[in-house]
């Protein structure tokens, strides 16, 4: 049986992984008319979106806006209804071998196998992408002395006995682990503690200095504001705002920008006027 050898996976910042010659775009990740049906209900209505490379970009949004749908479909997790969605220039749904070379994801509610100890999962993760045993081994001692998963994997603790923090962790390390060019992750810092969260912080930092791009989705406002450098606001799976942190703050906090846009129930006088007693 013969075997495709595998292309090597550049380090941020380095050539592209499909050559793009001088026309190649500036943009990271483009959506354009992104769309996306169940049945009578549009989830993500024929959304255009350019994220720069080397950006640190925030998709923010309320409960159903679309977000989870739109980052499924340009990570190739779920098939568009319409539309196309461009990973460094390459089609995720023409080539998405090539495209997840250079694709980090880690999913909402991604699923883990549970029999597995972190370390295992990790170098299983290596090796399926092609990888060299001795590169994954040296990258999973390091992503597990950083992200303090040391002692469970000594401990043999099972994926399935992580916390929903381990899992948080052991999943950004399996979208770390080779190298990507561009980051997706869909509420990485949820249930994170925080010394875990100013560890995660320095290494999202660290990846956007060597060139990479960082897109994550998140509700809380003051944590995009903290990290992001442009941001996109979302509802009803259409695009509201898009651009510079500042230029999407418009003068105000993103929260209050947010709210402005997406809009929000007010509590009169009158309502629940029975909680207390």
């Amino acid at each position: 049986m013969t075997t495709t050898p595998e292309r090597p996976v550049p380090e941020p910042g380095g050539p592209t992984a499909e050559p793009g010659g001088p026309a190649a775009s500036e943009s990271a990740l483009e959506l354009a008319g992104l769309r996306r049906t169940f049945g009578d209900k549009v989830a993500v209505d024929d959304i255009d979106l350019t994220v720069p490379r080397g950006s640190f970009f925030g998709l923010v949004g309320p409960n159903g806006a679309g977000k989870t749908t739109a980052l499924s479909m340009a990570t190739g997790l779920l098939r568009p209804s319409g539309g196309k969605a461009l990973v460094h220039d390459i089609d995720v749904w023409q080539d998405p071998v090539a495209a997840k070379r250079i694709l980090g994801v880690l999913p909402d509610g991604l699923a883990l196998p549970e029999r597995l100890t972190g370390g295992e999962l990790l170098t299983y993760w290596g090796r399926f992408r092609g990888m060299p045993a001795g590169v994954v081994a040296d990258r999973i001692a390091e992503l597990m002395r950083i992200l303090e998963l040391e002692e469970a994997e000594e401990l043999g603790t099972l994926v399935g006995e992580y916390s929903t923090g381990m899992r948080k962790k052991i999943g950004l390390a399996t979208a770390l682990l080779h190298t990507p060019r561009l980051l997706v992750l869909d509420e990485p810092y949820e249930a994170v503690d925080p010394v875990s969260a100013r560890v995660l912080t320095a290494i999202l930092r660290r990846f956007t200095a060597a060139g990479g791009t960082i897109i994550i989705s998140s509700h809380v406002m003051s944590l995009v504001e903290s990290l992001c450098d442009r941001v996109a606001i979302i509802a009803a799976g259409s695009v509201l705002a898009d651009g510079t942190l500042d230029e999407v703050r418009a003068g105000r906090s993103l929260e209050d920008r947010f709210v402005e846009l997406v809009g929000a129930t007010e509590l009169g006088e009158e309502d629940l006027a029975w909680i207390g007693g």
